[in-house]
């Protein structure tokens, strides 16, 4: 019984010893390592982060100081004694050309005349600037005022579609014409389908002509944007028609009065020669 319980005495205390030890090896493994190197996976992501963030932070502050820079060369303004280049070409309040002169000079020219400087071409080599009052800078900036109010805006072309049989009455023809032309003076494109009819004797380009007869119901208001082409077959004919440009209207107003003219001069010749020729 005495030996059983110093055996287990004995384990006990070599358990303890053993406990003992490996806690003081690890704190002095603790104590050498240094604080960076605890954590090597935790530190990387957020270096990235870092990396990341000042990247991102570099692409949009370059994005924005080109929109300012964009924005500053459109808008019409006085630019002080901010003057960038060195030697500038300037043109006084009343239109005279002065040269190319220092940027010294020209602040100078400023202050004696109490004028203001504004950029007038900055993709000319030295860039050109204009002397002028306040007055002259309001009057400039109404007039471009009206100029962007007078400019068409650009709108997205709308393409509506029409499709019919090529046995089609007259009065069903004359309505669709006339929707046709309706969409054509709203500067609409008109896709024009026509299916080739099951009467057998139907000649062979009826499709094309009724694809012209509706083209001749709107002189000088609208032309083929893709001419009448065969499709499925030959089972029907596709075209697409527009509406004329500034050029074209103005192209077609002349060519219908010099026909006019010619017409009146070839009556008046007529008139002339029985006129003659009763006497």
């Amino acid at each position: 019984m005495a030996a059983l319980f110093l055996k287990r005495l004995m384990l006990q205390t070599l358990k303890t010893e053993s406990n003992c030890i490996a806690r003081c090896f690890v704190q002095q493994v603790v104590r050498k390592t240094p604080p960076a190197q605890l954590f090597p996976i935790a530190s990387a992501p957020r270096l990235s982060c870092l990396i990341h963030a000042k990247a991102s932070s570099t692409v949009t502050d370059t994005q924005d100081e080109r929109k300012k820079k964009k924005r500053n060369d459109t808008v019409f303004s006085n630019t002080g004694r901010k003057i960038s280049e060195r030697i500038i070409h300037v043109v006084d309040e009343n239109g005279n050309d002065l040269g190319h002169m220092h940027r010294a000079d020209v602040i100078r020219l400023l202050d004696e005349r109490h004028l203001r400087l504004v950029l007038r071409n900055a993709r000319v080599e030295p860039p050109e600037y204009q002397l002028m009052t306040g007055i002259q800078i309001h009057q400039e900036r109404l007039r471009q005022r009206e100029i962007e109010k007078a400019r068409p805006k650009a709108r997205p072309t709308l393409t509506k579609e029409v499709i019919f049989s090529s046995n089609i009455g007259q009065h069903d023809l004359n309505t669709k014409s006339k929707q046709i032309q309706q969409w054509i003076e709203k500067k609409h494109h008109v896709q024009i389908t026509i299916k080739k009819g099951k009467n057998a004797d139907e000649p062979e380009n009826k499709m094309e002509e009724i694809v012209h007869q509706i083209l001749q119901t709107m002189p000088g208001i609208a032309t083929f944007a893709s001419r009448p082409q065969a499709i499925k077959g030959g089972k029907a004919v596709m075209c697409v028609l527009r509406p004329l440009s500034k050029k074209e209207e103005t192209a077609y107003r002349e060519a219908l009065e010099t026909q006019q003219r010619d017409t009146l001069h070839k009556d008046s010749g007529s008139d002339r020669e029985s006129d003659a020729w009763h006497q």
